[in-house]
């Protein structure tokens, strides 16, 4: 059951599979504060570091099939909190829609682009060269994010610019995640309608 409230940039969003049990709620004019667990303590770091940065509040409840492995509760946290996005945006009236971010972390430094285009578009270019980050296998970044973006209607492109460190690397890439969005979907002052010749995004 997904449900938005009207004029609130909020919307709660559940997804029950025999996989994975999940909910999120996510308030886009919050204080960044990240609360709940997915079971995987290192992938709590990094939406804790998106909330923050994002000044996003969101609210996580996830149940997954952890003893086989992280991938499903990966990928359906990042399709939850791509429809949790996109309905707390409602029309997208007045929104700023492009947000971008180059973040440094010591030896990492990552670019994020966004546009809430509407048209799901992931281009992944991060080199991680460890397996695994905190016990979260690091090819599942990538699918979170291509999750987050087909579930949103996001534009996305992501690149390594440096590091070597593959905790730094994941951190600054949720935090220029989080920064970039902040700006999308930021409203503009005095700005009405929506931001595209389209009339529709």
């Amino acid at each position: 059951m997904d449900q938005l409230a009207k004029d609130s940039r909020r919307a709660t969003v559940t997804r029950k599979t025999a996989e994975t049990e999940i909910k999120i709620e996510l308030t886009l004019e919050g204080r960044g504060k990240f609360k709940g667990t997915s079971g995987i303590p290192f992938l709590d770091h990094l939406l804790a570091q998106f909330a923050k940065h994002g000044r996003f509040d969101l609210d996580l409840e996830a149940v997954g099939d952890l003893y086989v492995d992280n991938h499903h509760t990966v990928e359906d946290i990042g399709i939850c909190l791509g429809k949790a996005l996109a309905q707390a945006l409602g029309t997208k009236e007045g929104i700023t829609r492009y947000g971008s971010a180059i973040l440094p972390m010591d030896d990492a430094l990552i670019l994020v682009a966004v546009d809430l285009s509407g048209r799901p578009y992931l281009a992944y270019e991060v080199d991680i060269r460890v397996e695994r980050v905190g016990g979260l296998e690091a090819d599942l970044l990538e699918e979170f994010l291509r999750a987050l973006v087909n579930h949103g209607g996001i534009t996305l492109h992501v690149r390594k610019l440096a590091g070597r460190n593959g905790h730094h690397v994941a951190e600054a890439l949720f935090k220029a995640l989080g920064r970039a969005l902040r700006q999308a979907t930021s409203r503009e002052p005095g700005v009405m309608g929506i931001p595209s010749t389209k009339g529709v995004l």
